[in-house]
């Protein structure tokens, strides 16, 4: 076992299976005490089971390490409150939360039922808020703490995925307010767009040429949730991590500005300044769509 969160204790959402069952054996390998949460659901968000969180701890213990099962929904306030509070019953403090939970239901946006959109926002969106939120405030009177959310890729945009797209979204955006927020106290917050080989990856309808295995995923998350971290200042960041490769996102930002002359706008007006000296951002998935669909029709996966 390593020591690189030594003294630390960790809770990890969605920790039994894929990319969070990785970050929980990771974070124990290196001397955290771990929280292991998973309502054990199906991919599509049914047929809970406690077992499957049981089992990374019974992992856990038979590797040395020290862990506790919490089978709570984190979709709700108190089951995100309940992960923190087992962190405090069980070992006195909460230095870093993992928020990896999340479900899928793939439907294109003009057939998309309510039913298949709020579990998915729920799950991924609301259920990092909560434990963010329980977390926080512990943190926050700590004067110390590491808040990790995990959105993807997709928070660009998705053709048949809406409902997870906007919740990955959203993630990136309450960590950048958590990172704001808190900094004064000494909190931390990044979010990681993981690629890596999972049960839900396995769904994507193309052949990723850039991906990895949940174990590089964990590999990162210990070291945001690492004093290294801290003292290299790391906050309010999205990485994505696809197997040897690491990359940053960039800081939304404005790229280009005109104004109006006399302080007035008419549609015209708009209209020749967005065609000229305003324009577009090209959007990259954009371009990939028509692939997509005609390796769709073929049953094939388009290589990106």
């Amino acid at each position: 076992m390593g020591n690189f969160l030594a003294g630390k204790v960790i809770a990890v959402t969605g920790a039994g299976r894929g990319i969070g069952r990785a970050v929980a054996l990771a974070a124990a390998a290196e001397g955290a005490e771990v929280v292991v949460n998973d309502y054990g659901v199906s991919l599509q968000g049914g047929a809970p089971t406690s077992e499957v969180a049981e089992a990374v701890v019974a992992e856990i213990a038979a590797a040395g390490g020290t862990a506790v099962a919490v089978a709570d929904d984190i979709s709700t306030m108190a089951g995100g409150q309940r992960v923190v509070d087992t962190a405090l019953a069980e070992y006195g403090r909460i230095d870093g939360v993992v928020c990896v939970a999340g479900i899928l239901r793939e439907r294109m946006l003009f057939n998309m039922t309510e039913e298949e959109w709020d579990p998915v926002v729920a799950t991924h969106l609301k259920g990092t808020f909560t434990v963010f939120r329980a977390a926080a405030a512990v943190m926050r009177r700590q004067k110390s703490g590491t808040l990790i959310g995990f959105t993807s890729g997709n928070h660009q945009g998705s053709v048949a995925q809406a409902n997870y797209a906007s919740a990955k979204g959203g993630i990136i955006s309450l960590v950048r307010s958590a990172a704001l927020g808190l900094h004064k106290y000494g909190v931390t917050a990044n979010a990681v767009a993981p690629v890596a080989r999972t049960r839900m990856s396995a769904n994507v309808p193309m052949e990723l040429k850039e991906i990895g295995d949940p174990e590089d995923v964990a590999a990162f998350v210990v070291y945001l949730l690492s004093e290294r971290a801290r003292a290299d200042g790391v906050t309010g960041q999205v990485y994505t991590v696809a197997g040897p490769k690491i990359a940053v996102w960039a800081q939304p930002r404005e790229l280009r500005s005109a104004y109006a002359e006399g302080g007035r706008w008419t549609p015209e007006r708009v209209a020749e300044v967005v065609a000229g000296a305003v324009g577009t951002d090209p959007m990259p998935l954009l371009e990939r769509v028509g692939e997509m669909a005609r390796a769709a029709m073929a049953a094939e996966r388009p290589n990106v």
